[in-house]
């Protein structure tokens, strides 16, 4: 149970306490009326006595009475009847509320901490953000309770407004005081007027009320003295002739009135009395307009607390309530005395809201002390007395009457200690509640004494009474007076100091069951169930005293219930083990039974209590029913914030309910805020709790969504809200972007470059302003989710925004004008459109959601203004989504509230600095905060005849359209892309006829000549001429524009065209078309476009090439030294489609080199154009000349030769748009795919050559690599016979091999990248990597070798037997440094196969020769070979070794052999 102000023994002793009767003449209550008081009233606050009092037992022991309470009141004072009783106990338990401010009180049960509270309403509602704070923890005791004075104010009035009953005499009279005043003429008279009406309402039997303890009651005469009437000596006569008549024992003189009303204003008394007359209003300090006593009244008159009007008809109390005509007050002879009702019942009328009319003016601190010093000696010299006679004369007579011995209290053993006689049990007692003794019977005799011992604390001569009692009430079978000794004696035996016996709890359990079964006295068994629980609680018996307060409950009283449940609640906090779910479930049951009660303040406040344990554990239908029935009560009790406040926690989390209750929680939902906004009128839109914004999901996207493809013009991709973003593909746009701008500023990206993003969401980088542009939308996607079973209709859903005025042409970054905001607008529910010349924002009409459904609404706002914007959230009106009829329409119409929710997103976690790492700190996200900068330049971009699958290879010519449609001029228009090598706008030198794209359908993407295979025809090309420059690629296109603006509105067309990448498969190649507005920015200095396009490469042809020394070296050709190669061309069709291509020719081989050309092909004579069906291969060989030294060293040494050899009866002009531009943009086989073009391309495109080196070693690597290297590229032209649609279609195309060793093979297909090994982290440098060294094959090509010989020799063998031939060995230094060699002509004859390979031959003369070749030197040498017979030879014998003059190797390498030389010996 709770706290209680009093100790359990202090409770039960002022529950049963000595009741006085008063009658007053009226001249002594006109002399207590003075202070606004009646006599009564005036004694009240003094009837606890301060010192002890004694008396003795009848065995002749002193017994000490302490704080003894004495209870005084009028004569004629009437019992309240049962529906009064409720009336009553209803307004004081509903007038009682927490005080505002008490501190709070914590209970920590486990993983719980309650806040039991005296704040409940406020401070333990889950909402309430701050409600930790306001708790408290109490150390005082291990086990923290909290006070519930309501439940004691309640407890206080049921005792003291119980009936007097027959069967006990508790609160029977014991007394009468009769109060006379001195200015009575003759007072002895008035004295013997008011004896003899006492007696005639105690004996003449007219009256049933009062009821009196024993017939000789004790009369106590007081002379009531007003002392501002003076006349102090007549007084004390008059007195002394009292105290003679009624002795000294037996009356008192009180004087009171020592002040007078005139000096009372003056001065401030002390005003005991108001905490036993106003107790009202001591816990109500803020009440609304009676509401809770008014709720609690009209309740209970139609309620009655749940009694059947038909049960308090025969309700057994009624035996003891007479009509009316049984009070004294109503006889006309009483009409000179006061009527008085009950202390509670006179409380009960008093009004909270009433100021409190002063009492005791005329009385002071002495007066107040003559009161005090009159009960004393009252009690002392007149009742204790009195009472101590009496317990003798009845002990007397129970002795006489049953022959015990002198004294009850030594018969104790012989009375208790003899056989016991088993008593029955409450089921076979036949019902004899009605059972009435007479007067005189000894059973009630000895309860009378039992009752006047326990009244002066004499609880062991009290219990011996009860027992001996309780067995004769129950052989007799009275079962009423029985369930009372009972209760009495386990009180009894409670009570006794030094605890001799064990409190009998199963007394107190038979008197409850008789009380309830057996003599449905439900008031008798309540009181008995009160005192018995707060027995059980001080003994800690928390689980027992919670089990008999739920046996109480009971369908009859609500109230009852209410009270009962909580106390037991609180039992089930505060027992050893907390039991916290019980304490939840049985506040739960006690705020229903409050709310039925009509105590809706209390049922909020139990629910409130409850909601700690239920709240966050996972159970949400009861935390779903806890908050609904806290919104209703606190609609209820007119506090809309927390009504709303609790209905919206019922939608933040996901409900579990059915589809039906979550309906009916939105319905209430929706009426209680209505009913809140009506209240409110034009306050700040509150927020919304439907349906779910997922704020981290917003998307902000800025400019115009993309307009769709018109006929054959495909718009450019851009950005959309339609594509999922990809970080890497962002980082590509941002790379591509850098270089753009780099190009713009002289290489170098600005500090301040912001990368353009036109679409922002959680992944992006958003701790800057993003940059909109002015009269250019912008479009912001917001997440929402129904997490209902419901549909919800939305309507006029628009964004909240606040936007500052600002004028960026000013000083300083611009100056601020003004700050607006649609929310006053928004707030109105009404179409406004007065910012609408600032920004137009875009409301959505309708916008519904199905059950469970995530759903994205798309908002727009259009500034006409500069400024910064800030978007707050949105605003919408919610309603439920149920179709029905008109009038179901018109409910949900009228059902509609209008609210907000607000966009708050968290920016990204930072983990940079240690204290960051440390500690949980968010950056800033401004996606919704964006800077309205003034008008750019809008570019639109369309492709015409852009083709979606290529040939690899093939060459196709489309067309691209650039449309300004903004009304700002645009410049600097530049491209950038993934894939350089794909496209070329062609270069400045090209012709663009034709310059449409209808003219150019049918023709050749190729410029051709008419001319006849011959011989190559040259050209010289300077790459700045397809704009590459120091070897690089071109990875950023400018576009040409007219006088380099393209206007407001204006369009312009230009040819593009297209290659095929070399690799097969699907290829996303990225444009991003870059430019600026004709006046410089200070915040947007760009913009810029994406395009990303997807083209599908199916094979075509694979070209291998491979470059060989000629052996032929001519003596006319001596100014042209190691002057031409073979190159063997070898070309495969490896299409695999079985429809479309039909064959392959390959029109024209054409060659780009700084350094060589094709001469000629030297294939046999046939057919030039070469054919290649499906799976064919051919080879061509072609010869291939040094170009001329004034070609390539006057001054052009950055300019590309090309050659082109025709082989059918056009030539293609290589060296224009569009052969030349995808030469020089080709990709390399090191080249990324992805990423575009590396930094450090342009070495990969640059050719090594001689330059001077600071070390031997370097110098002497380039020269051995010179020798060996090709600087060649070989362009293979081809054409393709497509059928498609019954059409035959031609298709061009051009493949690359790039010739970079001789004898080594290059292909035109990119070999696939190996995967890069993972690196292992190193902790120590690197040892510097040894200095490369020429391998043995690059050593091998320092020396060209030729034999000059006849192919065949004739000889008479059989007149001369050897055949000696001539033959010149020609050797040719092809390094550009000094040569030593070593000739060897001996035969190798370690192997069986060299005898096979050169027959029976020799060498004649010197067969080894030492020879130094200055650089690129020309040595012919004479030999003769012997023949010994006819036969055919391989004179391809000699061995050359050679090294560099320079170096210090020791040993020379061994050059490459030439290709066998074959000799025919013929015999003639």
């Amino acid at each position: 149970m709770a706290q209680c102000v009093q100790s359990v023994q202090e409770f039960i002793q002022d529950s049963f306490v000595p009741m006085v009767a008063v009658l007053c003449s009226e001249d002594a209550e006109r002399v207590t009326r003075k202070n606004n008081l009646s006599f009564p009233e005036l004694l009240r606050p003094f009837c606890r006595l301060t010192s002890e009092g004694h008396l003795r037992d009848p065995n002749n022991q002193v017994v000490v009475v302490k704080g003894l309470r004495i209870s005084v009141t009028g004569i004629n004072t009437r019992p309240p009847k049962t529906t009064d009783l409720h009336k009553l106990l209803s307004q004081v338990v509903s007038v009682c509320q927490p005080p505002e401010g008490s501190p709070a009180n914590v209970i920590t049960a486990g993983d719980y901490d309650l806040n039991i509270s005296d704040r409940m309403v406020k401070a333990s509602v889950p909402w309430y953000s701050d409600w930790k704070e306001t708790l408290t923890q109490l150390s005082s005791s291990k086990h923290y309770t909290a006070t519930t004075p309501w439940f004691e104010t309640y407890r206080e009035n049921f005792l003291q407004s119980m009936p007097a009953s027959e069967h006990e005499f508790l609160n029977h009279y014991l007394a009468c005081m009769l109060v006379v005043s001195s200015r009575e003429a003759v007072p002895t008279e008035q004295f013997l007027k008011l004896s003899q009406e006492q007696h005639r309402i105690q004996h003449s039997g007219e009256y049933t009320h009062p009821k009196w303890f024993i017939p000789n009651t004790l009369k106590y005469y007081v002379l009531l003295h007003d002392i501002s009437d003076g006349d102090e000596q007549s007084v004390e006569s008059v007195y002394e002739v009292i105290k003679q008549r009624y002795g000294t024992q037996g009356c008192y003189l009180l004087k009171i009135n020592s002040r007078s009303d005139a000096t009372s204003a003056n001065e401030q008394m002390p005003d005991p009395w108001s905490q036993y007359l106003n107790k009202t209003s001591i816990h109500n300090p803020e009440l609304d307009e009676e509401s809770a006593v008014n709720n609690a009244v009209d309740n209970i008159g139609t309620e009655e607390d749940g009694f059947d009007p038909a049960a308090r008809e025969t309700h057994p109390l009624q035996l003891d309530q007479p009509t009316d005509a049984g009070y004294p007050g109503n006889k006309p002879i009483q009409s000179v005395n006061s009527a008085e009702m009950t202390g509670p019942q006179k409380q009960a009328s008093v009004t909270p809201h009433t100021t409190a009319t002063p009492r005791g003016t005329c009385l002071t601190l002495n007066d107040h002390d003559r009161i005090r010093q009159f009960i004393q000696e009252f009690t002392f010299r007149g009742l204790l007395p009195h009472i101590e006679k009496n317990i003798r004369q009845l002990n007397d007579q129970l002795v006489s009457r049953k022959g015990l011995s002198r004294s009850l209290f030594s018969a104790t053993k012989k009375l208790f200690g003899g056989g016991k006689v088993p008593e029955k049990t409450i089921a076979e007692l036949k019902n004899t509640a009605g059972l009435l003794y007479p007067s005189e019977a000894p059973e009630l005799q000895i309860r009378k004494m039992a009752d006047l011992c326990f009244l002066v604390q004499h609880y062991e001569l009290a219990y011996n009474c009860y027992h001996t009692a309780k067995k004769d009430f129950l052989s007799d079978q009275a079962m009423l007076y029985a369930a009372g000794a009972l209760e009495m004696a386990a009180v009894s035996a409670f009570l006794q100091s030094g605890a001799p016996r064990p409190y009998p709890a199963h007394y107190m359990d038979t008197a409850i069951q008789t009380y309830r079964d057996v003599c449905k006295n439900m008031l008798l068994a309540e009181r008995c169930c009160l005192l018995s629980a707060e027995i059980l609680k001080s003994q800690a018996k928390y689980s027992d005293a919670a089990t008999l307060l739920i046996k109480m409950t009971s369908e009859d009283s609500d109230l009852r219930s209410a009270l009962l449940l909580e106390q037991a609640a609180h039992c089930f906090i505060n027992m050893h083990s907390p039991m916290v779910r019980k304490f939840a479930f049985h506040m739960i049951l006690a705020g229903h039974r409050f709310s039925k009660a009509g105590q809706k303040r209390h049922a909020l406040r139990c629910y409130c209590q409850a909601l700690q344990v239920y709240k966050g554990k996972g159970w949400s239908l009861a935390e779903d029913h806890i908050n609904f029935t806290i919104g209703r009560q606190s609609f209820t009790l007119r506090q809309p914030e927390n009504a709303v406040a609790a209905f919206r926690h019922i939608f933040i989390n996901d409900s579990t309910q059915s589809a039906v209750q979550q309906a009916a929680f939105l319905r209430e939902y929706l009426y209680v805020y209505k009913s809140m906004t009506q209240l409110s009128g034009e306050s700040p839109l509150p927020q919304l709790p439907l349906p779910c914004l997922h704020s981290s999901q917003t998307r902000v996207f800025f400019g115009h969504e993309r307009r769709l493809a018109e006929g054959e013009k495909q718009a450019a991709t851009h950005v959309s809200l339609e594509q999922e973003f990809d970080r890497d593909l962002s980082h590509l746009w941002r790379e591509l972007e850098e270089r753009l701008v780099a190009l713009a500023n002289r290489g170098v990206v600005p500090i301040t470059f912001q990368p353009s993003q036109c679409c922002l969401n959680s992944q992006t980088d958003n701790l800057r302003n993003p940059l909109a542009v002015m009269e250019e939308p912008i479009i912001v996607e917001v997440v929402f989710r129904n997490p209902l079973k419901v549909p919800l209709a939305l309507s006029a859903l628009s964004l909240l925004w606040k936007f500052t005025l600002k004028d960026f042409s000013g000083p300083h970054g611009g100056t601020i004008l003004e700050t607006i905001s649609n929310e006053k607008e928004a707030a109105s529910s009404k179409e406004n459109t007065a910012l609408n010349d600032i920004i137009d924002t875009q409301v959505i009409p309708e916008f519904t959601m199905s059950p469970e459904e995530t759903k994205v609404a798309r908002l727009k706002l259009l500034p006409h203004k500069t400024g910064e914007l800030h978007v707050l959230g949105v605003v919408y009106n919610l309603g439920t989504g149920d179709v029905g009829n008109s009038e179901g329409s018109l409910a949900s119409d009228l059902m509609c509230v209008h609210g907000q929710q607000n966009l708050e997103i968290q920016g990204p976690r930072l983990n940079m600095t240690k204290e960051e790492k440390t500690s949980i700190r968010y950056g800033p996200d401004r996606r919704l905060d964006p800077i309205v900068t003034p008008p750019m330049p809008l570019l639109e971009v369309f492709f015409i005849n852009f083709p979606t699958g290529l040939l690899c290879g093939e060459i196709r010519k489309a067309w691209v359209e650039f449309v300004n449609v903004s009304a700002v001029p645009l410049t600097g228009l530049r491209v950038a892309s993934t894939h350089p090598e794909f496209f070329t706008f062609g270069s400045a030198t090209s012709d663009l006829t034709p310059v449409t794209p209808t003219a150019a359908e049918h023709c050749s993407a190729y410029k051709t000549v008419a001319t006849p295979p011959s011989v190559a025809a040259v050209t010289l090309v300077s790459p700045a001429a397809f704009g590459v420059t120091s070897g690089d690629r071109a990875a950023v296109a400018d576009i040409p524009l007219t006088g380099g603006v393209l206007g407001p509105g204006e369009a312009l067309q230009i040819p593009l065209w297209l290659r095929g990448p070399d690799r097969e498969g699907v290829h996303e190649i990225n444009f991003l078309f870059y430019y600026e507005s004709t006046e410089k920015r200070t915040k947007l200095s760009h913009r810029v476009l994406r395009h990303t396009v997807f083209i599908c490469a199916s094979r075509s042809l694979s070209v291998r090439a491979t470059a060989c020394r000629s052996n032929t070296l001519h003596s006319r050709e001596r100014e042209e030294k190691n002057g031409d190669m073979l190159v063997f061309v070898d070309v495969e069709n490896i299409h695999t489609s079985e429809a479309g291509v039909r064959e392959f020719h390959i029109v024209q081989v054409s060659s780009s080199s700084r350094h060589w050309r094709l001469h000629k092909c030297i294939n046999p004579v046939g057919d030039k154009d070469s054919k290649l069906a499906s799976r064919e291969r051919g080879k061509l060989c072609f010869r291939v000349l040094r170009c001329r030294t004034e070609e390539a060293t006057s001054g052009e040494a950055e300019k590309y030769t090309f050659s082109d050899l025709n082989l059918g009866s056009e030539q293609i002009v290589s060296s224009t748009t569009p052969c030349a531009d995808f030469f020089f943009r080709r990709s390399l086989p090191s080249e990324p795919r992805r990423g575009g073009v590396a930094s450090g391309s342009a070495s990969q495109m640059r050719r090594p050559g001689l330059t001077p080196q600071s070390g031997t070693d370097d110098a002497v690597m380039s020269i051995v690599r010179k020798c060996s290297e090709v600087e060649l590229d070989i362009i293979v032209l081809w054409k393709a016979y497509v059928v498609e649609d019954n059409k035959q279609l031609i298709l061009e195309g051009q493949l690359h091999v790039a010739l970079q060793t001789i004898g080594k093979e290059a292909c035109s297909l990119s070999q696939k990248e190996e995967t890069q090994e993972m690196v292992l982290l190193k902790f120590k440098p690197d040892v510097p990597p040894p200095v490369s060294k020429p391998s043995l094959e690059q050593l091998s090509h320092l020396i060209k070798t030729c034999l000059h010989y006849p192919e065949t020799y004739d000889h008479p063998f059989p007149q001369k037997s050897l055949c000696m031939v001539p033959v010149t060995l020609t050797l040719s230094n092809c390094s550009l440094a000094q040569v030593d060699v070593i000739i060897d002509l001996r035969h190798k004859t370690t192997s069986p196969e060299s005898l096979e390979v050169h027959g029976s031959f020799t060498w004649l003369g010197q067969t080894q020769y030492k020879l130094q070749l200055q650089a690129q030197e020309v040595y012919r040498l004479s030999l003769k070979a012997c023949f010994f017979q006819a036969g055919v030879y391989n004179l391809g014998t000699p061995r050359v070794f050679a090294k560099l003059a320079q170096t210090s190797a020791m040993c020379e390498t061994s050059q490459q052999s030439a290709m066998p030389a074959l000799i025919i010996i013929n015999s003639i």
